[in-house]
């Protein structure tokens, strides 16, 4: 389905990042795995690599401003422009509105927002490019794609500027699926930030009842969390031809939590 595509997928060093890069790989995309942790980075890609894909590893953290012109060499020296860019990097730091420090609320934007626009910035030269290039000749533009966890503003901002070239933009929005962010604090499934290990995950009584058959059942009409493999599912249909007509939207992987 992605035979000769190129993808870049940020925060996938494990869970729903790792599943996708896997799946991307096994239908022939050639994968750029970025992840703040190098070791889950190269694991990542060699996972890729023993599927019988491609695939590099690109270790930093996303809320580095040299980050994406770096992460943007690297994948054109090893594969080519790329077709489909999926910003998937992101941390929880729980705090109440009252409660949250600047830092906090400062930190999480700068990841879940500024690292994905200027990631985007610095993808723009050679996807609208390439693009450019291919209606210049005559000929219709390759379908290429963005996914974007949870951000529709910026979402809907790039499907309507970027559409006339043949570039889609969707967001992807998950339920509970089964990651070290549904599951109780653990001390190795820290993020560190500024130097700071941020703990991941839910406080153990909140982990409690989202792991009881009852809750979900009465929550998630599927009746169970999703899997990480079925988060990537949703990633690997917005990025193939499948949705070659489908823009501007938000696909909901929730199990119909929320309906």
């Amino acid at each position: 389905m992605l035979a000769g595509r190129i993808a870049i997928i940020t925060g996938a060093g494990r869970g729903i990042g790792a599943a996708a890069a896997l799946a991307f790989g096994r239908e022939g995309a050639r994968v750029v795995i970025n992840d703040l942790d190098a070791d889950e980075a190269h694991a990542s890609a060699a996972a890729v690599r023993a599927a019988g894909g491609e695939a590099i590893a690109f270790p930093g953290s996303v809320t580095d401003a040299n980050l994406p012109d770096a992460l943007m060499r690297a994948t054109l020296d090893a594969y080519g422009t790329p077709d489909v860019i999926v910003n998937n990097a992101g941390f929880l730091w729980d705090g109440v509105l009252h409660n949250m420090s600047d830092r906090q609320f400062e930190e999480v934007i700068a990841c879940h927002l500024t690292a994905p626009f200027r990631l985007l910035r610095a993808a723009a030269p050679h996807m609208r490019g390439s693009a450019k290039a291919e209606l210049a000749a005559g000929r219709r533009p390759r379908d290429r794609s963005i996914i974007n966890a949870g951000i529709t503003g910026l979402t809907k901002t790039l499907a309507k500027e970027w559409g006339p070239l043949g570039v889609r933009a969707n967001a992807i929005a998950f339920g509970m699926i089964e990651t070290r962010m549904t599951s109780a604090f653990a001390e190795d499934a820290a993020v560190t930030v500024g130097g700071e290990a941020i703990p991941q995950g839910l406080p153990e009584h909140v982990a409690k009842i989202w792991s009881s058959a009852e809750t979900l059942k009465a929550v998630v009409p599927l009746a169970r969390k999703g899997t990480v493999e079925e988060a990537a599912a949703g990633m690997l249909f917005l990025a193939s031809p499948l949705a070659s007509y489908i823009t501007g939207h938000t696909l909901e992987v929730t199990g119909g939590f929320g309906i």
